[in-house]
């Protein structure tokens, strides 16, 4: 309190120091997004503007604002909790790769994935593609199962259980760090879940993305996502308003019948803000011209060989970069690479690569996200898919991811990387069980993708195992690099990802030296407590 004012003294006029904050539940999510957006045009209060909105207003509010003037922040206000079933794991990385998003997904880390099931493409009369690619999703299942049992059984030798532990939790500890070898072997067709709470801008651009996909299940996914939010939401409390409804009915029915429609009524998440989400025409376009500018860039480029992490110095000007991650998008080359290259080339060339990036945009299109340039660090990646999707989650920064292929290989994990005193893959049948299998699901890749059939390209990615490597170009500030640094270095993680941040933390050391002193790593080589998780 200053000094001499009066704590019992009158306010001046006008003043007004009573704050008042609550919470809001049980409006739908467009009708409290209109509510919300009531602030910058009305001094009504939330409970006077909710007790007043009806769903045809936001309705018919959202039809003017969001889509006749394009103001889309409105759109950020309403959040949207969706399930997802039954996609594959391919699916379900192009769904999640948005940069605002939260979910879950069914971990490969900790859950048996034999009972998931797996997508089937459409392969049409192509009969000899479709055994081919039944024949190898079972091989890489049973290898899955064997190399799952295998690594536990080895590791219950080498690892003894303290008397402090719990069998029950010894034994899933250790079956847990099985499932990081036996994921490997998981094709991208596996079957798995995810639930999603997004805005409704986010979920109408995330079904724009998934309806201009080559790939038809994830198309299919777009037009699923997009009934999902303007049809009917599941009641977690239907069930129970009905039974309600049914105990008031012999007393009252009148009574009954208003407390059933009050407690089952319809809601419809997202009515409004998605129902006119279209597959993206720039989107589209752009990727044809850049896929014909890549190809005919670095047609006669072999690609060069990379670390698993490396850290590109900034040499280039903005323009360069521009161009070079565009490029970079649907290529298969290191950034390093195509960087270099491209900043040979004469400024109007790469003027006219920019271009390609931006001459199909549309009114209310945010630029590709390779326009996310002038990140301080730029980490290009290269690793299995199953450990890239832990790093995916990362969305403080920008992520370019390039488009799945055999062509990088795989990775075999070996003894060091459950810590030097552990026998995994070090058994030779173990060892060609696993190898095997994955040099056999590529060379069907291979087959399917040069048969010819429609989409067949596209299918054949279905069948590349977790263990396959995909490069991405990671664009962070310092920040964002000690924070993953620090995290997935951890004794707890999975080794494919402690590898790739202990890289990390290695590049930053080489380049800035002063500031790698101030982020607490963890030595990925040194051995660690199997039993921590």
């Amino acid at each position: 309190m200053q000094q001499g004012t009066d704590a019992t003294a009158p306010l001046p006029a006008g003043a007004r120091n009573q704050t008042e904050v609550f919470a809001v539940h049980g409006a739908d999510p467009e009708v409290l997004a209109y509510a919300m957006a009531k602030y910058s045009r009305s001094a009504l209060s939330m409970r006077e503007s909710l007790a007043e909105i009806s769903a045809q207003r936001a309705e018919q509010f959202l039809n003017t604002f969001y889509f006749q003037y394009g103001h889309r922040s409105i759109a950020d206000l309403a959040h949207i909790a969706m399930a997802v079933e039954r996609l594959s794991l391919l699916a379900a990385i192009v769904l999640v790769d948005e940069q605002r998003w939260d979910g879950q997904e069914r971990s490969t880390r900790y859950q048996n994935f034999l009972k998931s099931g797996w997508f089937f493409p459409d392969f049409g009369a192509d009969s000899a593609s479709a055994t081919l690619y039944s024949d190898t999703i079972e091989r890489l299942f049973g290898a899955y199962a064997r190399v799952k049992d295998a690594v536990f059984e080895a590791l219950r030798r080498r690892v003894p259980r303290p008397e402090s532990m719990k069998p029950e939790a010894y034994d899933r500890t250790l079956k847990a760090r099985a499932f990081d070898v036996a994921r490997y072997l998981l094709p991208l067709a596996t079957n798995t879940s995810l639930g999603q709470i997004v805005n409704a801008r986010t979920l109408e651009t995330q079904v724009s993305r998934l309806l201009s996909h080559p790939l038809a299940e994830v198309r299919d996914l777009g037009v699923k996502l997009r009934e999902a939010a303007t049809g009917p939401a599941w009641n977690v409390g239907g069930q129970a308003g009905r039974a309600l409804a049914d105990k008031l009915a012999a007393a009252d029915p009148a009574l009954a019948a208003e407390a059933e429609a009050l407690l089952t009524r319809e809601v419809r998440t997202a009515p409004t803000l998605v129902k006119y989400a279209q597959p993206n025409d720039y989107e589209l376009l752009t990727r044809d011209e850049l896929t014909a500018a890549a190809t005919e860039l670095l047609r006669d480029l072999p690609i060069a060989e990379s670390p698993v992490v490396d850290l590109v110095e900034r040499t280039e000007t903005l323009e360069v970069e521009l161009a070079s991650t565009l490029l970079y998008s649907v290529a298969h080359h290191p950034y390093r690479q195509i960087r270099d290259l491209v900043a040979a080339l004469p400024g109007s060339q790469v003027s006219e690569i920019v271009e390609i990036g931006l001459r199909h945009r549309g009114r209310h299109d945010e630029a590709l996200r390779a326009f996310h340039a002038g990140a301080a660090l730029r980490f290009d990646i290269l690793m299995d898919i199953g450990g890239f999707r832990d790093m995916h989650r990362h969305r403080r920064c920008t992520q370019i991811i390039q488009p799945f292929t055999a062509l990088h290989g795989y990775e075999t994990p070996t003894c060091g990387d459950l810590g030097p005193d552990v026998d995994i893959l070090i058994e030779a049948y173990v060892r060609a069980d696993f190898q095997s299998a994955i040099d056999q699901a590529h060379a069907a890749s291979s087959r399917i993708a040069a048969s010819g059939a429609p989409e067949a390209a596209q299918s054949a990615l279905y069948l590349l195992p977790l263990a396959t490597r995909i490069r991405s170009l990671f664009k962070m500030d310092f920040a964002e690099a000690q924070y993953i640094s620090e995290l997935r270095s951890g004794p707890a993680g999975h080794f494919s990802y402690r590898r790739v941040a202990w890289e990390m933390f290695l590049a930053l050391q080489r380049q800035h030296p002063e500031l790698a002193r101030h982020i607490r790593v963890t030595d990925f080589t040194q051995p660690i407590d199997l039993l921590q998780r």
